[in-house]
């Protein structure tokens, strides 16, 4: 693979594994193990069949978690840094036949990227949590999981494309986040507004 297409690669990966990090790595390593798609060099371990089925268990019980309303919360907090680390050292194995300032530079971009796209999953998913029904919450959790799949997939049979939406939805995440925050601090400074005022003690002659 070319450098375009290690860099391809590199940012669908991390953008997936900002979503389900245990997927991303889990179909990696299967590509590899049955000879679906060669990784490089530095992701060789991925296709250990120990790897295979921790990542395989772990996305079994986050397929579960993740649709728990609350639930889904407390993981997202967890994977807060298990995500973009996973995504950097994604990203540095990659560009492992690199020189050493390409490796560095491409965990930081492959951690940056899964950062973004945890955040934008973390805080959707605590603006759905205040809806009583759980269907958002499902919807969204099934919609991460399918993007997560198919941009692994596609980095790995197209990278150049797959990098090219990465970078989109890099974008669309970046402006999700945002307008979620600024729903919630409306939200809660006209919570503020709305507070009746404390009365005040009538003054003293």
């Amino acid at each position: 693979m070319d450098t375009l297409q290690l860099l391809g690669l590199s940012l669908g990966t991390a953008f997936a594994a900002g979503l389900n990090v245990y997927a991303t790595v889990a179909i990696l390593g299967a590509s590899q193990y049955f000879h679906l798609f060669a990784l490089p060099a530095g992701l060789g371990v991925l296709g250990h069949p120990v790897v295979i089925f921790g990542a395989a268990v772990l996305f079994f019980i986050e397929f579960f978690a993740d649709k728990v309303p609350y639930v889904d919360t407390v993981w997202d907090s967890i994977h807060t840094l298990i995500r973009p680390a996973v995504a950097a050292a994604l990203s540095f194995g990659i560009f492992s036949d690199m020189p050493e300032a390409w490796k560095v530079v491409a965990a930081l971009v492959g951690g940056s990227v899964a950062l973004t796209s945890h955040g934008a999953k973390a805080v959707t998913r605590t603006a759905a949590n205040a809806s009583p029904e759980p269907f958002s919450n499902w919807a969204l959790s099934v919609f991460e999981d399918v993007v997560a799949v198919g941009l692994t997939t596609l980095a790995m049979s197209h990278p150049i494309i797959a990098g090219a939406v990465a970078i989109v939805l890099v974008v669309l995440a970046v402006l999700v986040i945002r307008r979620v925050v600024r729903f919630f601090r409306k939200a809660f400074s006209n919570v503020g507004a709305d507070a009746p005022l404390a009365e005040l003690p009538p003054p003293t002659p």
